[in-house]
């Protein structure tokens, strides 16, 4: 276990947290009845294409990580450091741990034929209820299966989830973090442990795949180059939190019942229920719902939908064509917009990769026959309703896969700050949202650390020091439910 603070270590964490256009890291301040962030260094996440394939900047992104602890030292020092990121992507090291080239990107096309041929192997049916992960075409398992027989993976001795691989950097030692290693497809759902099983008759060496870390656990103390690097206390730990951004986020979902929804809403919309236990139902595999691990044995039963990556391309493709991209002003606009003139399916294929998203849009509402969006305040209006629809689908199939009643919605995330996305969901839903905090990634690592230094009693203790401390804004729903429900079923939402 970290050690408790003290006088050499106050009671302040630093959050290193990786999105997909960006990173950060966090100081977070904890007392009882305080809890407060901010921000140390911020940093873009730009990936690169190179050679026919894209793939992420990991180099600059621990750079800036680096940068980042810098800047905490400065401004006093921290208990402990703890890293989390998104999921699926991986780096290899090599039998002297160097690393073998850039992880590739989620989003890179290599894998977009692969499912088939592991599904040869081992069946979808099979693959699910051993797993109990949704088919996403860039889960681990099928990145695996694209590099299968390339001389990166023939030379790789071990296999390092992004966070994991931060984590190896900034320490020395090997791990992989459960909840990020829930996501690759290769852990067994009900054990926690990797599957042996899969992992034989898909042709991969077990031993590329590390021990399996729990959040709370010591990884170990800074590295002295590191302590030095950054200016950290030497022995300055880095714990183990919830390695996948979504499962921190979960963490810090202000909730104080059981009936609770979430949606973690940022480039993706990550939306669920937290059970005791794992839905592995054929009816669950066909729904395309996971059972990602979270902390203190939960699991995260949610769906993956394309989010505000959607808005985000259309507002870069807006800004590169010279026309307005302040979201107040179109959001405002897009409040006055006629409602459900034009929706589409956010999961659809072609809204994957980067790219022309109006356009793109354009030729979806065309393709299903509707009229596309007429100006900029009608496809914001389009995207945001859509997404709210998607969420209305998500949690309530969840619900009723689960068995499980639900009677409010927490969305967290950068997608807690649009108001309209926020009343568009608690209509859809005909549920109260609850949104906030915004920062709920950063402050579950922060709390998950704050924990293993005894600081905070449990997973309830965590929940209430957020809804005390963070600024949440409530939502009515409002509308008529027949009209959303009509709207869905345009759009194979219902």
């Amino acid at each position: 276990m970290p050690p408790s603070p003290s006088s050499a270590f106050p009671s302040a964490f630093a959050a290193a947290d990786l999105g997909a256009t960006s990173g950060r890291v966090m100081v977070g301040r904890v007392g009882p009845a305080n809890l407060d962030l901010s921000e140390a260094h911020r940093f873009a996440n730009r990936p690169v294409q190179v050679g026919g394939s894209l793939h992420w900047d990991v180099l600059g992104l621990y750079q800036g990580v680096l940068d980042g602890l810098r800047e905490a030292a400065r401004s006093g020092g921290v208990a402990s450091v703890g890293v989390d990121s998104w999921a699926v992507d991986y780096g290899l090291l090599d039998t002297d741990g160097r690393l073998l080239g850039n992880p590739h990107h989620y989003r890179d096309t290599r894998t977009q034929d692969t499912a088939p041929r592991v599904w040869d192997t081992v069946p979808a049916e099979e693959l699910y209820r051993v797993t109990g992960l949704q088919h996403l075409p860039f889960n681990t398992v099928f990145q695996l299966a694209a590099a299968r027989g390339s001389a990166q993976l023939g030379a790789a001795r071990t296999l390092l989830l992004i966070p994991d691989l931060l984590v190896h950097w900034l320490t020395g030692t090997v791990g992989a973090e459960l909840t990020n290693a829930s996501t690759t497809a290769l852990l067994d759902a009900g054990t926690g442990t990797w599957s042996g099983d899969l992992i034989g008759r898909l042709g991969l060496d077990p031993r590329l795949f590390p021990p399996i870390r729990h959040p709370g656990e010591l990884a170990g103390p800074l590295l002295p180059e590191v302590a030095r690097a950054t200016g950290l206390a030497e022995g300055t730990p880095v714990v183990t939190v919830a390695s996948h951004d979504t499962a921190s986020a979960v963490a810090a979902v202000p909730a104080d019942r059981p009936g609770f929804g979430y949606i973690s809403c940022g480039t993706w919309s990550l939306a669920g229920l937290e059970l005791d236990d794992p839905v592995v139902t054929e009816a669950s595999r066909a729904a395309n719902f996971t059972n990602e691990r979270g902390i203190d044995g939960t699991f995260r039963f949610l769906r993956n939908i394309m989010g505000l990556w959607l808005l985000s391309e259309t507002l870069r493709t807006w800004q590169a064509e010279g026309l307005p991209t302040d979201l107040a002003p179109l959001l405002a606009r897009a409040a006055e917009a006629p409602r459900f003139a034009a929706l589409i399916d956010p999961d659809a294929p072609e809204f994957m990769a980067p790219g022309d998203m109006p356009a793109r849009i354009a030729a979806y509402c065309e393709r299903t026959g509707q009229r596309a969006p007429a100006d900029q305040a009608a496809m914001v209006r389009c995207i945001l309703e859509s997404l709210a629809l998607a969420h209305r689908a998500t949690l309530r199939a969840a619900a009723e896969l689960s068995g499980r009643d639900l009677d409010v919605v927490h969305l967290v995330g950068g997608g807690s700050r649009n108001d309209l996305l926020c009343q568009f969901t608690a209509d859809a839903l005909g549920l109260p949202v609850v949104a906030g905090p915004t920062e709920a990634t950063a402050l579950g690592n922060i709390l998950v650390q704050a924990r293993a230094h005894g600081l905070v009693d449990d997973r309830a203790a965590m929940r209430r020091l957020v809804a005390g401390t963070q600024h949440l804004r409530h939502y009515r729903p409002g509308g008529d439910q027949r009209a959303w429900a009509a709207a869905g079923a345009r759009v194979g939402l219902a």
